[in-house]
């Protein structure tokens, strides 16, 4: 089925050939790292983790979301979510690909990948971070082509993969879970360092992951023929809208905790985020702006008669991913350095060579999506 990837009209051409232009960028760039060091990136002594890490928290959590379309799907039967489900698993695919993309170039020499698997360590959370986003990565392809054979030929899929989407749902739930622990483990960090982090990194995913996916299948039935009902349009984004609800709560919890209890430690990346700190606040106009379209986005998503407006309803949702991008692509890991261990506090900007690597391996997770959505969509043609 995959050779229906390759054919197209003009305008998945030039889609195509946009995503290998910024790829060849991306490559070249990592080329130019991958000699001279990740010197020629923005991260320092003190801020040690910098875009890459960031947008890894970040696709993990739109990743753990395909969850929201099969819980619904397989435990409650509601049909109306039968055609999102394979999109559903197939992003996670590609999500799951970006985030490991992401740890690759970070690392800096790409051999240090090795040791992970030739030195595992058990005790350590990056292990066991590897181990669930390699087990739900080939969870979700092997459930996902499955379940598109089975579709294109007219059968039910076999019992065994049912069983297998069964178990990826707490396989879900657990890559951010995980990964949260890598946060939520280190006490020199004090903004990190909450009992509710692995909730907020699953109410962020579970508004962020299902919005997306949302605003790909309106488009892909604009675009490209794809049967959606819109029933099942409204009632992801009624998830959407309550995850996103106990996202801002949980920020909320952070905040007053950091703010009443009168501990420095605890309050100084807030303030950081938001007001600045020692002069510097890099980071201030894009939290602003996340907190800006978090209550916009809710606000759209709430009220019922605007969330099923399906002119309205692409802002809310647009509005929501871009929070919680900006909150935990941006700030949540930037602002965990701030202040030091040392309590020096150092400001992070990303270089060119950084944000060409990010474009390129964002191009190549658009560009596995697109092959395998447009397999779905062809197929899905042919069936009609």
């Amino acid at each position: 089925m995959l050779e229906k990837a390759l054919r197209g009209g003009k305008v998945y051409y030039a889609w195509l050939a946009l995503l290998l232009a910024v790829i060849a960028a991306g490559v070249l760039a990592w080329l130019y790292q991958l000699r001279h060091g990740l010197g020629v990136t923005g991260m320092t002594r003190d801020v040690s983790w910098g875009l890459y890490i960031a947008q890894f928290t970040f696709m993990v959590g739109v990743a753990a979301s395909a969850v929201m379309v099969a819980v619904p799907y397989y435990f409650h039967n509601h049909k109306v979510f039968k055609p999102v489900v394979i999109l559903g698993e197939f992003l996670a695919v590609s999500a799951v690909v970006v985030c490991m993309l992401f740890i690759f170039v970070d690392l800096g020499q790409p051999a240090r990948v090795l040791n992970v698997l030739l030195h595992p360590s058990p005790h350590s959370v990056m292990f066991w971070d590897m181990c669930v986003l390699a087990g739900y990565l080939l969870l979700n392809i092997t459930i996902g082509w499955t379940m598109l054979s089975a579709e294109k030929k007219g059968v039910s899929p076999p019992r065994w993969a049912h069983g297998l989407s069964i178990a990826a749902i707490p396989w879900a739930v657990s890559i951010h879970t995980v990964t949260a622990f890598l946060y939520a483990g280190l006490p020199g960090r004090h903004y990190w360092l909450s009992a509710i982090m692995a909730a907020r990194f699953l109410a962020s995913a579970f508004a962020a992951g299902p919005a997306l996916l949302i605003l790909i299948c309106l488009l892909l039935r604009r675009r490209a023929g794809l049967r959606l009902e819109d029933g099942a349009v409204t009632s992801l984004a009624k998830v959407v809208a309550y995850a996103m609800a106990a996202n801002v709560f949980f920020f909320l919890l952070e905040v007053f905790t950091a703010t009443y209890s009168g501990v420095p430690a605890h309050a100084e990346s807030l303030s950081y985020l938001f007001f600045g700190l020692e002069g510097l606040h890099a980071l201030t106009p894009f939290m602003w702006a996340a907190a800006f379209l978090a209550f916009a986005g809710l606000t759209l998503l709430i009220t019922p008669r605007w969330r099923r407006s399906l002119t309205l309803l692409p802002w809310g949702l647009a509005a929501v991913f871009l929070a919680c991008w900006l909150d935990k692509g941006v700030g949540l890991v930037l602002a965990g350095f701030v202040p030091s261990p040392f309590g020096e506090v150092h400001d992070y900007s990303p270089t060119g060579i950084e944000i060409l690597i990010l474009l390129g391996v964002y191009a190549i997770g658009a560009l596995v999506l697109t092959a395998l959505y447009k397999v779905v969509i062809a197929v899905r043609h042919e069936e009609a």
